[in-house]
């Protein structure tokens, strides 16, 4: 396998090594630095290029660029890489990174002499219409026009802005596929030189995949976010309907005013508690398929499984929408009709000749309900904190899933009690039903009070003990067979788990 070199440099600051003496490994350990330069050839001079050289000499590597215009160009590139024609450029590099665009790679097949036997490290992306219209990916093009190169795909993936910046700033994987083992491994040790993240992914037929990965945008989040959209114009029209057209119709009052903040902040709630309350609905449903079968052993129906897979983003978009029903909250007295009806409500309080306005009920109501809210939105912020990869990355197991499942259901049962504390016995009064619609903190109750319901249930030793072996390997109406090779007696015996 090829060793790889990082070289000191003086002549500037784009050219001082990243890492110097030392080569650092994926593990974390330091390699002895050999004393040859490894060279490394790139043909292109767009803005990917220019990154990529500029990480390679600051790795160590001697690094010469291949350009159509080398004159104009060279003043764009690093002082210590080379900038000559591509002619000159793929004469003494064994690995050459091809840093231009598909349609341009039939311009370099009169260097196929030059090029044979050499690594050829495929970086482009295609567009999304290209991905579809080609059925095969840009690195195994590459590969038919020149068959006597290794051709290699890496480096996709990763930004001009990562390359310059480092891999701190961005994303450390570098997915790499190739048919030439020796290749790839040569190019897994550059990577790792520069300060990445290899992942090996096998052969260049997963090349149209790896190309795949920069097209995806949010492909995680496209559920969760369509959810929470269709919950939100839900509750938005229901709200409409119950606080601005209602009195519209009845009485004639325009309260078309509420539609930007009080509707709003009025359905930002009741979507961060359905959503709160779907992170939990698919562990209590596949628990209960579980009891059901008696087995672990049985997939999930498809729509459980991914549903159990959204669940991050779903608790995230519960946060963010928690998050702005908080500042939307502490907007309200900043109104002006907030202030009229303050006005009004005073006016009134003197023509009525009241001194003294104070319903006891109504302010230990209030304090309650602000101080479970703000314990809720707490808990959730410290899910959503647990949710970063870095954070998650720095605790245990145990410690994750007490934060994500324990706290969690803490959060559920505090933002219940936060629902509750608002609707009081309004769901018990009529003129609370318009159009008689009943309000809206009633339909949002029920999914979680089933949550509630159903994880107490759980919790029951008869029904706890059941799980748990289930999770172990038990299985209903079966047994597993262990032999005892010590006694004979005894390895005759079954034992049941």
């Amino acid at each position: 396998s090829h060793r790889l070199v990082v070289a000191t440099r003086t002549s500037g600051r784009m050219d001082k090594p990243l890492i110097s003496h030392h080569l650092v490994d994926s593990d974390g350990s330091l390699a002895e630095v050999p004393s040859e330069v490894p060279k490394v050839g790139i043909l292109g001079s767009g803005d990917f290029a220019r990154s990529l050289a500029t990480r390679l000499v600051g790795s160590g590597f001697s690094v010469v660029v291949g350009s159509r215009n080398p004159k104009r160009m060279a003043g764009l590139f690093p002082s210590a890489a080379r900038v000559t024609f591509q002619e000159e450029a793929v004469g003494s590099p064994e690995v050459i990174f091809v840093a231009m665009f598909r349609e341009h790679y039939s311009t370099l097949c009169g260097l196929s002499d030059q090029l044979a036997g050499k690594i050829l490290v495929d970086v482009s992306n295609p567009t999304e219409r290209e991905h579809l219209q080609h059925r095969e990916s840009n690195a195994e093009y590459l590969a038919s026009l020149f068959p006597t190169c290794a051709v290699v795909k890496a480096f996709n993936v990763i930004s001009a802005w990562t390359l310059q910046s480092g891999p701190r700033d961005g994303n450390r994987q570098v997915p790499i596929c190739s048919d030439q083992p020796e290749a790839k491994r040569t190019v897994l040790e550059m990577v790792r030189a520069m300060g990445f993240t290899p992942v090996d992914m096998g052969s260049l037929a997963s090349a149209r995949e790896v190309e795949a990965m920069p097209l995806r945008l949010f492909p995680g989040w496209k559920v969760p976010a369509l959810l929470a959209l269709g919950l939100f114009i839900f509750f938005y029209a229901y709200n409409f309907v119950r606080d601005v057209l209602e009195p519209y119709v009845q009485e004639g009052k325009n309260k078309f005013y509420k539609l930007p903040v009080f509707v709003v902040n009025t359905t930002l709630p009741c979507v961060a508690y359905v959503l709160l309350s779907l992170v939990y609905l698919p562990g209590v449903l596949a628990a209960a398929l579980q009891l059901c079968r008696g087995t672990k052993y049985q997939r999930f129906p498809d729509w459980l499984d991914h549903w159990l897979q959204h669940r991050k983003q779903i608790g995230l978009l519960s946060f963010f929408c928690a998050a702005l029903h908080a500042l939307y909250s502490l907007c309200l007295p900043l109104r002006r009709s907030h202030r009229y009806d303050l006005v009004n409500l005073a006016v009134k309080q003197v023509l009525t000749n009241k001194s003294h306005l104070w319903n006891e009920e109504e302010v230990w109501r209030m304090e309650i309900y602000l101080s479970l809210g703000v314990l809720a939105l707490g808990m959730l912020s410290l899910l959503a904190v647990t949710s970063l990869p870095s954070i998650a990355n720095s605790l245990n197991w145990r410690e994750f899933s007490f934060v994500q499942s324990t706290l969690g259901f803490v959060a559920l049962v505090l933002s219940t009690l936060h629902t509750l504390t608002y609707g009081w016995t309004r769901a018990f009064e009529e003129s609370r039903y318009k159009f008689f619609l009943p309000p809206t903190f009633t339909l949002t109750l029920l999914v979680p009070c089933v949550i509630i319901l159903a994880k107490g249930l759980l919790l029951l030793p008869c029904v706890s003990h059941r799980l748990t072996k289930i999770r172990r390997g038990w299985e209903k109406d079966g047994s597993v067979r262990f032999t005892l090779p010590v006694d004979h007696a005894l390895a005759q015996k079954t034992s049941h788990v």
